[in-house]
């Protein structure tokens, strides 16, 4: 089981201070964070690509690689990657490069976006968000497995004779999730490739993500990949901690209220009844982390948002120290004593080099 944070890089005033944070200081709060993560012993960081206000990380190849540089273990991977206005030949050799610099520390997860008005700015509609997805995917799914292609499509130029260089890290490319909030789309096409699905699991209720994690395993099992049980799920959620349950809720209630996305609807007691959103102590983290696994089934990456809404850096760095001291090694002991001998663990670079390894033909000694 894998347990880590994601990242969306908002740039959001504090509502506690009435300070906001300069891009400047989002940026290298972000790159310390990171190093808070593995520092604690978490599995994985992850950073959302945003090209709109009132973000910063437009450019998650870069930050990743700066990241990848200062840290020796932690997983680095992304939250999402554009696959509708990203050129699919950007991608492939954009993250190949990352992964040779991380040595196979890195996976990416796929999704479409949700901003309108960016599409345009990348000479693309919106209105065509999912066959752009479809057709960008099966290109770079292509372009990191054959090294000549030839391809045309509807979106782009066509390709004749290319090779996308670097090659992946030992001819493995990256593994991929398919990340989604709400597209049944996206959790086929994580099916149908046999990637990994990572649902977003939050503003949404159980039901929703209960319903969306089955319709991706029973496609799993309909393409050949293995039974559903098999499927490689991850979650998000996002929490706070404080180390008893009122000081949780009373210092974080002014950063729900004004978030850009809780922020003026249903209130902190609401969504953290009818949500994953988890305000509380740390046992009450443990005590609904594990409960996903009610609807979800055994699942391979829980990641969880602790960064938004303006929170200071301190607060964030607060909030890892007690994920890596009191939740994660209680869960991680959970999760795997109730993880089945069946059901695989979390694919990585080194995984996937030793099946392919194990997989290949035994060669007779040459005479």
């Amino acid at each position: 089981m894998q347990f880590g944070i994601f990242t969306v890089g908002d740039v959001t005033t504090d509502p506690t201070t009435g300070a906001t944070p300069t891009e400047h200081e989002r940026i290298t709060a972000t790159v310390a964070i990171a190093k808070k993560a593995e520092e604690v012993g978490l599995d994985v960081f992850a950073t959302g690509e945003h090209h709109n206000p009132p973000f910063v990380p437009s450019a998650p190849t870069t930050t990743l690689a700066y990241i990848a540089a200062q840290t020796e273990r932690i997983l680095l991977s992304t939250s999402t990657t554009l696959i509708t206005t990203t050129d699919p030949v950007r991608i492939a050799e954009d993250y190949a490069t990352l992964q040779h610099l991380s040595n196979g520390r890195l996976d990416l997860m796929m999704g479409r976006g949700n901003t309108g008005p960016v599409y345009p700015w990348f000479g693309k509609d919106i209105r065509d968000g999912i066959p752009l997805a479809i057709e960008n995917y099966a290109l770079l799914h292509q372009l990191w497995r054959e090294d000549v292609v030839n391809w045309s499509g509807q979106f782009r130029t066509p390709l004749q004779g290319f090779t996308a260089t670097p090659r992946p890290l030992d001819g493995i490319p990256p593994f991929v999730w398919h990340g989604s909030i709400r597209s049944p789309e996206i959790a086929e096409q994580a099916a149908y490739y046999g990637d990994g699905f990572f649902s977003n699991h939050i503003f949404w209720p159980a039901s929703h993500t209960k319903q969306m994690v089955a319709l991706y395993r029973r496609r799993f099992e309909h393409y050949g990949h293995g039974s559903a049980d098999q499927a490689i799920v991850g979650l998000g959620g996002q929490v706070f901690m404080r180390k008893n349950s009122q000081d949780a809720v009373r210092e974080f209630r002014p950063y729900f209220d004004n978030a850009p996305v809780y922020g003026h609807g249903p209130s902190l007691e609401e969504f953290t009844s009818q949500t994953p959103l988890t305000v509380g102590s740390p046992q009450e983290v443990i005590d609904k982390t594990l409960g996903f696994r009610e609807y979800a089934g055994d699942y391979q990456r829980q990641l969880w948002l602790v960064d938004h809404a303006g929170l200071p850096l301190k607060t964030v760095l607060e909030q890892l120290d007690l994920l890596g001291e009191e939740v994660v090694p209680v869960l991680r002991k959970e999760f795997d004593a109730l993880r089945p001998a069946h059901v695989p663990e979390a694919p990585t670079h080194a995984s996937l080099l030793a099946a392919t390894s194990s997989s290949e033909p035994v060669k007779e000694n040459a005479r």
